[in-house]
C-alpha cells in the first residue's frame, strides 16, 4: 500500500495537523509534514475523526437478502463514516450458532468495506425459552462478545440471569432489548396525547423502564455487565444514571432518531416513522441529548434497519417497524449534539468510535488519531449542508425518515487500515 497524507485536517475537531499513513497504521501526526510518492489528501479544515463503531446494525443476511446485505450494509457503513459494525442475530436462520456467526464473520472480511463483528442471538431462535450456544460463539472464528435477542425481549428473568452470569466468565455483554411484551401487544406507537388523538394503541414508557430496573437490579447480583439497547425515555434514562451512580456495570446506547424525531410525526401517518422503540415526546428527546452529553448514556447507535419498499409503502398498522441510519448517523448527530453546543467533535469521537469499541471489545477500532495506530479514520466535511436523498444510498433499502430534510456534514473519505472506501464522498 502506497502512503497517503491527510494534510491540514482537524483531528477531533482541534487544529489543522497533517497525517501520514504508511500501509495500515498511522505513521505521524503533526505540522509540515511530507513524504515522497505520497497520495495527498487536501482536508482544507475537514474533521478528522477516528473510524465510527456501530454496536447495533441489521445487515438482514442470511435471509433478508431483500432488504440488505452484509455487502451493501458494509458499504452503506463506509458511506457513513464506519470502518466497523456490530450485526445483530435477528437472521434467517438465526444467529445463534457457531456456523451463522462465522458467516457472517466471513462475509465481511470477504468484502472488505468496513469490519462486521457478529453478535450472537442470546437464546436460541431468539424464542426466549433456552440459552443458545454462547460460549460455542465466543470461541468460534468470530469471537463473539455481544449477545441479544434484538427484536425481542428476554422478559423472562431466570432467562436473563443465566444469560449474564454465562458471559461473565468470558467478559462478556448481555444487551437488552428492553419491551416487557405483555404491556406493548398491539402498541403501534408512544402512548401519550398523540396516540390518544389518533386512536393508535399506545406503548407506554414503562414498558422499557420496567425491564431497565430488572436488568440493571440482575446485573448488580450477578456482578455482570449489561447493555440497554435504543433507549428512549426520559425514565429510563434516571433508572440508568441510578444504576451508575451505585457502581452497577450498565451501558446505554440512543439512537440518532430519537435525538432527533419526536411522536409528533406520527401525525402523518407516514410508517417512515414506525419504529421500535416508538418516536417519544419532545421532553423525551431532551432527556436523552443531555444524558447523551453528561454520558449517562455512553454511546449512539444506529439501529439500522432495512426494509424492502412493500414493507413500508402500505398502511401504518401493516408496515414494520425500523429505519435505515448508517449513512445519515453523523449528520444527525452533528446537528443535534455539535451544532446546539452540547458535544464537541472529540466527545462525538468518543461515543460514536471509542466507547462503542470497547464495550464491544472491537481491537483495532475506537483507536486514538496518533502515530502508531491502526488507519481507521474518517474525514467530514462539516460545514456541508444539503437535502438528504435516498436515491443515492448505498444501502439497499430507502426507508429513511430524513427524506429532503436539510442536514449538515457529509462524510468525506472513509479509510479502513489505510485502504480508502470512500474518496470525495463516493463508494471506492
Amino acid at each position: 500500500m502506497s502512503k497517503i497524507l491527510i494534510r491540514g485536517a482537524k483531528v477531533l475537531g482541534g487544529e489543522p495537523q497533517d497525517v501520514l499513513i504508511d500501509g495500515e497504521f498511522i505513521e505521524a501526526v503533526g505540522s509540515g509534514l511530507d513524504a515522497d510518492g505520497a497520495q495527498v489528501v487536501e482536508a482544507g479544515g475537514k474533521v478528522l475523526l477516528p473510524g465510527l463503531v456501530d454496536l447495533h446494525t441489521h445487515l438482514r443476511e442470511p435471509g433478508r437478502e431483500d432488504s440488505e446485505t452484509v455487502l451493501t450494509g458494509t458499504r452503506a457503513a463506509a458511506a457513513g463514516g464506519y470502518t466497523a459494525v456490530f450485526a445483530m442475530a435477528n437472521t434467517f436462520p438465526v444467529a445463534d450458532t457457531a456456523g451463522v456467526v462465522e458467516q457472517v464473520y466471513r462475509l465481511g472480511q470477504e468484502h472488505g468495506y468496513c469490519d462486521v463483528q457478529p453478535i450472537g442471538a442470546v437464546t436460541v431462535g431468539l424464542e426466549g425459552k433456552k440459552l443458545a450456544e454462547l460460549g460455542a460463539m465466543h470461541e468460534s472464528a468470530a469471537g463473539v462478545t455481544v449477545f441479544s435477542d434484538d427484536g425481542k425481549c428476554v422478559d423472562d428473568a431466570v432467562i436473563m440471569r443465566r444469560a449474564l452470569e454465562y458471559v461473565k466468565a468470558f467478559g462478556g455483554v448481555v444487551a437488552q432489548h428492553a419491551q416487557e411484551p405483555r404491556l406493548t401487544e398491539g402498541a403501534q406507537m408512544n402512548e401519550g396525547i398523540v396516540s390518544a388523538e389518533l386512536g393508535l394503541g399506545g406503548w407506554p414508557a414503562v414498558a422499557e423502564e420496567s425491564i431497565i430496573a430488572r436488568d440493571v437490579l440482575l446485573a448488580e447480583h450477578v456482578g455482570s455487565r449489561v447493555h440497554i439497547c435504543h433507549l428512549s425515555t426520559a425514565g429510563s434514562v434516571e433508572i440508568v444514571r441510578w444504576a451508575k451512580s451505585r457502581g452497577i456495570d450498565v451501558t446505554a446506547e440512543v439512537t440518532p432518531h430519537h435525538l432527533l424525531l419526536t411522536d409528533e410525526m406520527v401525525r402523518t401517518y407516514n410508517p417512515v416513522y414506525k419504529v421500535n422503540p416508538p418516536l417519544r415526546t419532545e421532553r423525551d428527546v431532551l432527556a436523552l441529548r443531555e444524558a447523551l452529553a453528561d454520558g449517562t448514556i455512553d454511546i449512539v447507535a444506529t439501529d439500522h434497519a432495512p426494509h424492502p419498499h412493500e414493507d413500508k409503502d402500505c398502511e401504518w398498522g401493516a408496515a414494520a417497524m425500523g429505519m435505515v441510519g448508517l449513512e445519515t448517523a453523523l449528520s444527525v448527530v452533528q446537528h443535534t449534539m455539535v451544532d446546539t453546543g452540547l458535544l464537541d467533535w472529540a466527545g462525538v469521537a468518543e461515543r460514536m468510535s471509542f466507547r462503542p469499541a470497547r464495550i464491544g471489545g472491537l481491537e483495532g477500532h475506537g483507536r486514538p488519531v496518533s502515530a502508531g495506530e491502526p488507519a481507521n479514520l474518517t474525514l467530514v466535511d462539516s460545514a456541508y449542508r444539503g437535502e438528504v436523498d435516498p436515491a443515492g444510498f448505498a444501502s439497499r433499502s430507502r426507508n429513511t425518515p430524513y427524506e429532503g430534510r436539510e442536514l449538515p456534514g457529509r462524510v468525506s473519505h472513509t479509510f479502513l487500515r489505510g485502504r480508502a472506501t470512500v474518496v470525495d464522498g463516493k463508494l471506492a
